[in-house]
């Protein structure tokens, strides 16, 4: 897919990924919506977006707020008529131990990483399906394929986003729609800024930045793949643990459970 002119809207476009994103898509000529919750900010990304000549559009929207998303939809598709690239990228994930955490902060993360995801490609793909063509592009992790200790609510959000994506991807056969799922390692953002975070390393020396990331998702919009892990070698990481767990689980388990409790002490 040539990106010059395409509508492509972006959730989570304030900050991170998805402003790294909203910036890539416009120097390859496409058209950008700017979706997220604070105005203020997409406004300060759409500045950014000026020099390049598309047309942008912001539409404040709390993906995890059905009745926002539904609206958003009839802004956005009243105004452009079309979609051609969906991203989903709006998330977030509160560190600590399950019985630490409220219910509230489990089902918060799972109304916005997955149910946000959800309700945005219900409200779009029918307009998709009758084009006959569109990229869903969801933005998980490599939580996706692995469940860690402290960020536990986190990866069933994003092991959900995988299954749901894939699912997905055997019903819209031969449709022209296609979905792909963007895996990312730990990336440079203001994702650990959530208070949870506080007493945790923010960034590790294998950590990627959002511009490394935006240039994967371009390049999941142009595939047939399902998933796109990012950077590539930990594919083989992914393969390990599915095909030997019994070996894999108990590192990872202990190695991030040893993280859990050294966080504990320093609260």
């Amino acid at each position: 897919m040539k990106f010059k002119d395409k509508i492509v809207l972006i959730t989570g476009a304030s900050s991170g990924i998805g402003e790294a994103a909203t910036i890539e898509f416009a120097k390859n000529g496409s058209n950008v919506i700017l979706v997220g919750r604070r105005k203020e900010k997409l406004l300060e990304v759409e500045k950014k977006l000026s020099k390049n000549n598309v047309s942008t559009f912001v539409c404040p929207c709390d993906v995890s707020n059905k009745s926002q998303v539904k609206e958003m939809c009839k802004i956005v598709l009243k105004k452009f008529n079309r979609i051609d690239i969906l991203v989903n990228n709006a998330g977030f994930a509160i560190y600590g131990k399950i019985s630490d955490l409220d219910i509230d902060e489990i089902e918060s993360q799972m109304a916005t990483n997955y149910f946000g995801m959800v309700y945005c490609i219900k409200n779009f793909l029918p307009k998709m399906l009758e084009q006959n063509s569109g990229h869903i592009v969801n933005i998980a992790s490599v939580a996706a394929s692995f469940g860690l200790p402290g960020i536990a609510s986190y990866c069933a959000s994003k092991f959900a986003m995988l299954g749901f994506s894939e699912g997905l991807q055997h019903e819209l056969k031969g449709s022209g729609v296609r979905v792909t799922v963007v895996s990312p390692i730990m990336v440079r953002t203001n994702f650990f800024d959530h208070p949870s975070f506080d007493s945790m390393p923010k960034h590790s020396a294998t950590s990627l930045s959002s511009e490394s990331v935006a240039k994967a998702i371009l390049k999941a919009a142009n595939s047939s793949r399902l998933e796109i892990i990012v950077p590539s070698f930990i594919r083989g990481a992914v393969w390990a643990k599915h095909t030997f767990p019994y070996l894999i689980n108990p590192i990872i388990g202990s190695s991030f459970k040893k993280q859990l409790e050294s966080y504990k002490k320093s609260k």
